[in-house]
């Protein structure tokens, strides 16, 4: 029987692009009102080599998304003449601003209504690539343990994550069930970690490993009873 459900977080549980817009905009003021040299290094398309640059000299970085906003936020400063130890003080303070608008998130309708009814069924937990922070979003309440990425150093579709929550649970691999929208990254993910998956996605999509496919969120509950009492 389920007795845990892990849920994704952006695109799953909400639309992640209002949220990164306003916290890209609060970043981007910060720098503007602080360090107005950033500006034209900006604009010019300098960013897409300052994250290549990044991602060769720091490759561990590649599993930490903050960290690795803070260290293309660090190398943008100094590339305009800001010292480097002011420059790390100015990236967190940048990085501040954008994370404190990150998890000011616009939920899926469906998102409150369902996760009050499984909540009462099932422990439920999060798993992110992200760094959206779930207990700083209104569905915090709803969850009893949270995990990101770069708190374990492995994204998925990699089993790290899984495995992480199946410690954190006390279940078994047979115990849990996985809920998100990226087939690459959720149901490929899960299916490596032996863990059954519901993959949220457009009508019409088919999965060889996918255990369940719902089309809103709505359709969860029915969808984890049949995987209960299915053959």
């Amino acid at each position: 029987m389920i007795r845990v459900i892990t849920f994704d977080l952006d695109d799953t549980l909400w639309d992640v692009r209002p949220a990164l817009v306003k916290a890209e905009a609060a970043q981007n003021q910060w720098l503007r009102t602080n360090y107005p040299e950033t500006l034209a290094l900006q604009q010019s398309g300098e960013l897409t080599r300052l994250r290549q640059q990044v991602f060769d000299e720091q490759p561990e970085l590649a599993h930490n998304i903050s960290g690795f906003r803070r260290a293309v936020l660090q190398l943008l400063l100094t590339e305009c003449g800001v010292p480097v130890d002011q420059a790390r003080e100015a990236a967190g303070q940048a990085f501040a601003a954008f994370i404190a608008r990150r998890n000011e998130v616009e939920l899926f309708p469906q998102a409150v209504p369902v996760l009050t009814e499984l909540a009462t069924q099932y422990r439920l937990g999060s798993l992110t690539n992200g760094n959206a922070d779930v207990a700083k979003t209104p569905l915090g309440r709803f969850f009893d343990f949270a995990l990101k990425a770069e708190d374990v150093g492995a994204a998925k579709p990699e089993p790290a994550l899984f495995q992480h929550a199946m410690r954190e649970s006390g279940v078994t691999a047979g115990q849990m069930v996985h809920v998100g929208d990226s087939h690459d990254h959720d149901v490929t993910g899960a299916h490596r970690a032996g863990v059954r998956s519901i993959w949220l996605t457009a009508p019409g999509q088919e999965s060889p490993l996918a255990d369940g496919i719902i089309n809103c969120l709505s359709e969860l509950p029915d969808a984890l009873r049949r995987l209960n009492t299915g053959p």
